[in-house]
Parts: structure tokens; C-alpha cells; sequence
């Protein structure tokens, strides 16, 4: 049977953090909730991070509920600094970020693509004569269509229109 923090009834089993330290695990061990024997590596790297007095530092002015949060973000920062030395868990923010802003622009792109497309599937109907020269005429001087879209209107002039059919994916 198991008690909390990793321990065994009977024997006492050093955490990992004492076990790194060489050191006797107390029974108020302030580590022991948070690196049991089982995850040696998560306190290894916190250790070489922020180091045993700093960490222990860190957890005895938190309350008891938010350590295992502090915890959870020291290992981490410290699994990201150990990969990146200089920029740490920023870089990999950084790095996600710049995604974020690519897929962004691609999903830009796709959405002016489907509104070029729908543009496309929509009929075509003459203009109704707008101004009175037009009405007296019937005809209208240019030859521009108006199609209704989204309530509002979009003039599509069809003399500059001949490259419309490409993807708006080539560049």
C-alpha cells in the first residue's frame, strides 16, 4: 500500500529530490508531494535549473493548493531551458506563436478563395439603369454587372476579369 507523496507504509523511501541531494527524507519532506522516487528526472532538471534552495524556497511561500501548479510550470520551464538554453519556454511561445500567425494567414487565403469561388458560381444579371441618361437610353454605357453578395453590392468589371479563374493559392 501506498501512502501520498510516493511513500511506502513501514519503509520510508527517500523522494527524488533527496535522493539527488543524498540526503535522509524527513517526514514533512516539502519535496516529496511533488517528486516522487518513480520521476527522477522531473526533479533532476528543476535541480539544475533553478537549484534544490531555490525551489525549496519557492514552494514553502506558496499555500499548499498551488504547489503542485508552481510544480508543474518550474518542471516545465525547466525541461524547456534545458532544450533551449537561451530562450527557454519563450522560444517555444515565440515558435507556437509564428504558427498561429501562418496558419492564420493560410485560413485568410482560403476564405478570400471561397468567396472568389462563390463569386464565380453566382449568375449574372444585367444592371438595371441606375441614372436617368441610362434609363432613357436602355442601355447601359459600360459594361459592368452588379451581383448582390453578403448586402452589398460588388461591381465586377469583366474586361479586367479574364484572369479571375486562377487560385488565389499560386503566387
Amino acid at each position: 500500500m501506498k501512502e501520498s507523496g510516493g511513500r511506502k507504509q513501514g519503509a520510508i523511501s527517500p523522494c527524488a529530490a533527496c535522493k539527488l541531494l543524498r540526503r535522509r527524507c524527513a517526514q514533512d519532506c516539502v519535496f516529496a508531494p511533488y517528486f516522487p522516487a518513480d520521476e527522477p528526472q522531473k526533479f533532476a532538471s528543476v535541480h539544475k535549473v533553478f537549484g534544490a534552495s531555490n525551489v525549496n524556497k519557492m514552494l514553502q511561500e506558496l499555500p499548499e493548493h498551488q504547489r503542485s501548479d508552481a510544480v508543474s510550470s518550474m518542471v516545465y520551464e525547466a525541461n524547456a531551458r534545458v532544450r533551449d538554453p537561451v530562450y527557454g519556454c519563450v522560444g517555444a511561445i515565440s515558435s507556437l506563436q509564428q504558427q498561429i500567425d501562418v496558419l492564420q494567414t493560410q485560413l485568410a487565403i482560403a476564405q478570400a478563395e471561397v468567396v472568389h469561388m462563390r463569386m464565380h458560381q453566382l449568375p449574372s444579371t444585367p444592371n438595371p439603369p441606375t441614372n436617368l441618361s441610362d434609363q432613357n437610353n436602355g442601355n447601359s454605357s459600360t459594361k459592368h454587372n452588379t451581383k448582390s453578395f453578403f448586402t452589398m453590392d460588388m461591381v465586377i468589371d469583366h474586361h479586367q476579369s479574364n484572369n479571375m479563374g486562377e487560385s488565389l493559392w499560386s503566387c
